[in-house]
C-alpha cells in the first residue's frame, strides 16, 4: 500500500537502536519548535516520519489535477458567458462583478490545493482550497529537517528521497504568465494580504526566493496600497504583478478600507495572480454544481465518471433537508459554503440528534452544505509512544498542490480523528518523493 510500505522500512531502521533514534527524535522536534514552521504562533505538530510517495501515487496525483483543471476551465467559461448559469453559484454581487472583469489570463486558478482522501488505491475528494492556498512553508522546512534525522539519514542509503520544493516552481511559473500576458521585463512583486490573519512566515520565505531569482519582492498590507497616476504603489514602490494571498471572505470583510486596491484592478492597472475567478472552485458548493445538470452537459464522459467515483454527494442545507439529516446525521459531515482552514465543520456522528436540531437553523441561515462522510483506508505512520517506536493508522489529508496547471507536490495532514486540520489534533507529514 501507499507509504506503508515505506513506513515499515523506516520502522525497522529505529527498532536496532531506539534509545539513540528516540534522542534523535526528541532532537528533531527541539529543532522544528524554533524554526520558521509556525501555524497561528504555534510550531507545527510532526511525528517522525513525512508522506512517502513514488512515482506511481505522483501519476495518480497528476491525473486528478490535471482532470479537475479541464473541469475548472469549462465551468469558468460558462459562468463567464452564460448569466443563467451564474445563478447556481449564489455568489454576492460584489464577488460576482469581481470574477467576471478579464483579469488578462485565461487561467482562472493559477494556486490551488485540492484536497483528497488517498490510500494508494481509492481516493475521494475532500475540499478545494484556492483563494490563500498555504502550508509551503511549513512542508518544505519540516521535510528539510526530517531529512536531516538519522533515521532518513539511514533510510536514503536505499532509496532515492526528496522533499520537492514548493517555492521556487511558483516564482517561475508567475514571472512566465507575467512574461506571455504582459511583458518581456521583470516585474516588481507585491505578496498582498490582510496581514493581521496572514501568515508572515510563509511570506517572508515567498519574498527570500522572489528575490534570489532577481526580483523585487514587497509584503503588502491590502489596505495600504495606494492607486495613483494609473499605478498601483505602496509609497515609491509601483507594483507589476500581485500574489493575492488574502482570501475572497476576508477580503470582502474590508472591501471599504481597499477602495484603491479594487479600482486598481477593475482598470488592469497590474497583473494579479489568482484572479477573483477562483472563487467559483473555493466555494463548498462546487461539489453541488458539479453535479448539476448544466455543469454536466459541459462535460466530457471521463470527467462525469470522475465525479460519480471520487466526488462526495453534497448539498446547500434547506429546510426540506431536515428530516433526511436528522435521521441519517452519522452519514454527514457539515461545512460552511464560504469557510476555510476547517473552521465551523461539524461530524454528524459526533453530534447529539438534540444538538444537531438545534444547529440545523443557524445552518441554513449562515449557508452550511452537508456532504457525504467518506470513512477511508487508513495508512501508517511512525511515532514513538513511551520511548518507544509504534508504527499507528492515520487518516491522511493529501493536499495537491497545484501552479498554473501544473502539480508540484503533496501536502499532508494526518490525524486521528474524524476531521484533520489545523483546527483539530493532527500532524503534518511532509511531502517524500521516493524516486522509484
Amino acid at each position: 500500500m501507499f507509504n506503508d510500505e515505506y513506513s515499515l522500512e523506516l520502522y525497522k531502521i529505529v527498532r536496532e537502536d531506539e534509545d539513540m533514534y528516540y534522542r534523535d527524535f526528541v532532537d528533531f522536534i527541539s529543532k522544528t519548535k524554533v524554526s520558521k514552521a509556525i501555524y497561528h504562533g504555534e510550531p507545527i505538530p510532526m511525528t517522525y516520519q513525512g508522506l512517502f510517495y513514488n512515482k506511481k501515487n505522483r501519476s495518480d496525483f497528476v491525473y486528478i489535477s490535471n482532470i479537475l483543471m479541464s473541469m475548472t476551465d469549462k465551468i469558468t467559461k460558462e459562468f463567464v458567458e452564460n448569466p443563467e448559469y451564474r445563478k447556481i453559484f449564489q455568489l454576492d454581487p460584489a464577488i460576482e462583478e469581481l470574477v467576471l472583469h478579464d483579469p488578462g489570463y485565461d487561467v482562472p486558478v493559477p494556486i490551488c490545493r485540492y484536497d483528497v482522501f488517498y490510500d494508494g488505491v481509492n481516493y475521494m475528494l475532500c475540499e478545494l482550497n484556492t483563494d490563500g492556498s498555504s502550508a509551503m512553508n511549513e512542508d518544505n522546512t519540516l521535510g528539510q529537517l526530517l531529512l536531516q534525522t538519522k533515521a532518513m539519514q539511514k533510510f536514503m542509503e536505499k532509496h532515492d528521497v526528496e522533499n520537492v520544493d514548493m517555492f521556487t516552481p511558483w516564482v517561475w511559473e508567475t514571472a512566465d504568465m507575467y512574461k506571455k500576458y504582459v511583458s518581456d521585463k521583470k516585474p516588481n512583486v507585491a505578496i498582498v494580504d490582510n496581514l493581521e490573519v496572514g501568515t508572515p512566515n510563509e511570506f517572508d520565505e515567498f519574498k527570500r526566493v522572489y528575490e534570489e531569482n532577481g526580483f523585487n519582492c514587497e509584503i503588502i498590507d491590502i489596505r495600504d496600497l495606494e492607486y495613483k497616476n494609473g499605478k498601483l504603489c505602496h509609497g515609491d514602490y509601483v507594483i507589476d504583478l500581485v500574489y493575492r494571498r488574502i482570501v475572497t471572505l476576508e477580503l470582502l470583510k474590508i472591501k471599504d478600507q481597499i477602495k484603491p486596491f479594487l479600482d486598481a484592478y477593475m482598470d488592469n492597472a497590474f497583473f494579479m495572480v489568482g484572479s477573483f475567478r477562483s472563487q467559483l472552485m473555493h466555494s463548498k458548493l462546487i461539489f453541488e454544481i458539479f453535479r448539476d445538470e448544466q455543469t454536466q452537459a459541459l462535460l466530457n464522459n471521463e470527467e462525469k465518471k470522475f465525479i460519480d467515483e471520487h466526488v462526495p454527494f453534497t448539498k446547500k442545507i434547506e429546510e426540506r433537508d431536515a428530516y433526511e439529516i436528522i435521521m441519517n446525521k452519522d452519514k454527514y459531515i457539515f461545512k460552511p459554503i464560504d469557510g476555510y482552514a476547517s473552521l465551523g465543520i461539524y461530524v454528524g456522528s459526533e453530534m447529539r440528534e438534540e444538538e444537531l436540531q438545534e444547529k440545523l437553523p443557524e445552518f441554513i441561515r449562515t449557508g452550511y452544505v452537508f456532504q457525504e462522510y467518506y470513512d477511508m483506508n487508513k495508512c501508517e505512520f511512525l511515532e514513538f509512544e513511551e520511548k518507544s517506536p509504534v508504527l499507528n493508522k492515520f487518516t491522511q489529508v493529501v493536499g495537491l498542490f497545484i501552479y498554473n496547471k501544473h502539480f508540484v507536490a503533496p501536502y499532508t495532514r494526518i490525524g486521528k480523528d474524524n476531521v484533520v486540520s489545523g483546527a483539530r489534533k493532527y500532524y503534518t507529514a511532509p511531502n517524500l518523493f521516493i524516486n522509484e
